[in-house]
């Protein structure tokens, strides 16, 4: 198995281009005298961009070789025999020949588990741990307090036109998770060591997802095509015997001493309750679950309040992302996609400031799961065509900076009601809308309540917006962090303070807290299993749903199902 990693070429070049840089840096004009050598093809496995010389642009490929082993065989031959030669020294290194990993769901384990397992939450992680139970034959209930993709579609969008909030169905609950309504990236920090992120990105190109996220640098699917693939897994589990159920609330579960024996479920449309036997529960919550996070406090789960990062969405033209990245206004007619960027700060505080889940081409959504409460997030579709690109602008936040009246800062929840807090001043702020400010006002205090702002970014909105005076949402330190770092990120992308609008508040960027589980990813509460991004082990989607085949994979290689 041959592959070549940093192939450089313009970005209007061909494949023929491709097989010839292959070629040379195969050395096969020496190998095959007067260039006859064999017929071979390329896969792509990686492709990203190289901007530093802007506005001449290359693509920086990673390709595997496709070729006969014979011929395979006599090329690697002849560069470790000749690999002092000068042209083969030059480029030797650029060969790779180690086996790719491949991710395989284990086999199943000894012990017999008497009655299915349970996954609360249609989220990356849930659909992902059910995915993996339901392949090994244990025929998972998944249960989702939101309404399936379809229905909780029409609900969000009636929502952002100014009808009312479901507080189990929104931008953070239901099918596909709070990554439903998102940029849908598919990007990770987490190490691909075992071959789950590659497995989880392959799982959504086979179940609809465009082929390119299998190599972009930077993988994308955006919220119009998410919405299929989330549905063709749900459909796979069930074709698997596998139960889903929407509208359906974990509100308690139910223990025998320190092991758990069932589970109380709640119809959010009739309130019935009904009760599941299970001694597995795969807990996939996500992030904003704060009444299941209360739930279980009060059952003596062990939880531990978690740092996190809480800010603004920060709206600027996508042509001048476009020319801070690439020094071009305009991308169309180029292979390139909309620009992204990317944000890290200091301060002379020593807090943090950052950028997270930049949205090309994208929207600011109105997130709220709350009555009383505004959070905002971003989205796009999968073609990144808006006229205006967002970013999340956050400052690192600690238990130092829990204050609110309802626990102490060290109290396992207390992050979640700092959350609760921020997002009711950001309501009262805007009279029950997004509340929006140019940055150049809200560093000078000033309230703006002309109607110009609101119309300047009504293409970048999902959502009713009200001009006001963002300071005083955030505590003073925070503020200034925020405002230093505008200026910080303008130094080299101008205009990325003096042309930005900000909305409030970013607050959901990852889970406040973290439900403690051990080396067999148990809770304290035995057969409760928690995962992905609510139970604070995960920050997107990927790595959400590769937290997901974790949880699976322990309690596979513990038990078989006897209903296999």
């Amino acid at each position: 198995m041959i592959r070549i990693r940093d192939i450089k070429l313009p970005v209007d070049s061909d494949e023929g281009a491709i097989i010839e840089e292959c070629a040379r840096i195969l050395c096969l004009d020496k190998i095959y005298l007067g260039n006859s050598y064999p017929d071979f093809s390329y896969e792509i496995l990686r492709k990203s961009i190289d901007a530093r010389k802007k506005p001449d642009i290359l693509f920086v490929y990673t390709v595997l070789i496709l070729i006969s082993e014979a011929d395979e065989k006599r090329i690697l031959k002849y560069l470790l025999q000749n690999r002092t030669k000068p042209q083969v020294k030059r480029n030797i290194d650029r060969i790779i020949t180690d086996p790719v990993i491949t991710y395989t769901i284990p086999e199943c384990g000894d012990d017999v588990l008497h009655h299915r397992p349970v996954v609360v939450g249609a989220g990356p992680a849930g659909l992902f741990c059910a995915l993996a139970l339901a392949r090994r034959g244990f025929r998972p209930v998944v249960i989702e307090r939101g309404e399936n993709v379809d229905d909780r579609s029409r609900t969000v969008t009636a929502f952002w036109e100014g009808g009312e909030l479901s507080p189990d169905s929104n931008v953070s609950f239901g099918e596909g998770g709070a990554g439903t309504f998102s940029d849908g990236k598919l990007t990770t920090l987490t190490k691909d060591t075992n071959g789950r992120n590659s497995y989880v990105i392959k799982t959504f190109a086979e179940h609809g997802a465009p082929n390119e996220i299998t190599y972009e640098a930077k993988p994308h699917i955006g919220t119009d095509i998410l919405k299929s693939v989330v549905k063709n897994i749900r459909e796979e589990i069930i074709s698997l015997g596998g139960e889903v159920h929407f509208n359906t609330r974990l509100t308690d579960i139910i223990t025998e001493g320190d092991l758990l024996s069932a589970v109380v479920v709640t119809d959010v449309a009739n309130k019935t309750e009904r009760t599941i036997k299970t001694h597995v529960c795969v807990l996939c919550i996500g992030h904003s679950a704060r009444d299941t996070f209360e739930m279980l406090y009060a059952k003596n789960a062990e939880i531990s309040p978690k740092s996190f990062a809480a800010g603004f969405r920060v709206i600027h033209p996508q042509s001048k992302v476009n020319n801070w990245q690439y020094g071009l206004e305009d991308t169309e007619g180029t292979p390139l996609p909309p620009a992204d960027y990317k944000v890290a700060n200091e301060t002379v505080s020593g807090r943090r400031v950052y950028s997270f889940c930049m949205c090309p081409g994208g929207y600011v959504v109105n997130a709220s799961s709350e009555e009383g409460g505004i959070c905002v997030n971003g989205m796009s579709e999968y073609r990144r065509d808006g006229r205006f690109a967002n970013s999340a602008i956050i400052a690192a936040v600690t238990p130092q900076d829990f204050k609110q009246d309802v626990v102490p800062n060290d109290h396992p929840l207390a992050g979640m009601y700092y959350q609760r807090n921020i997002e009711a001043r950001a309501f009262e702020t805007g009279c029950g809308n997004i509340p929006v400010q140019r940055f150049e006002d809200y560093e000078k205090g000033v309230t703006v309540t002309e109607d110009d702002i609101s119309a300047d970014v009504a293409d970048a909105v999902k959502g009713t917006v009200s001009p006001a005076n963002l300071r005083g949402i955030f505590s003073k330190d925070i503020e200034d962090a925020i405002i230093e770092s505008m200026h910080k990120f303008g130094y080299t992308r101008k205009g990325f303070d003096t042309d930005a609008v900000m909305l409030g508040v970013e607050t959901r960027t990852s889970s406040p807290v973290r439900i403690e589980r051990d080396e067999n990813f148990e809770s304290n509460i035995k057969g409760l299993y928690p995962g992905g991004e609510g139970a604070g082990y995960a920050g997107g989607i990927v790595s959400a749903a590769s937290d997901g085949l974790k949880c699976a994979e322990k309690i596979i290689t513990r038990y078989k199902s006897e209903l296999c």
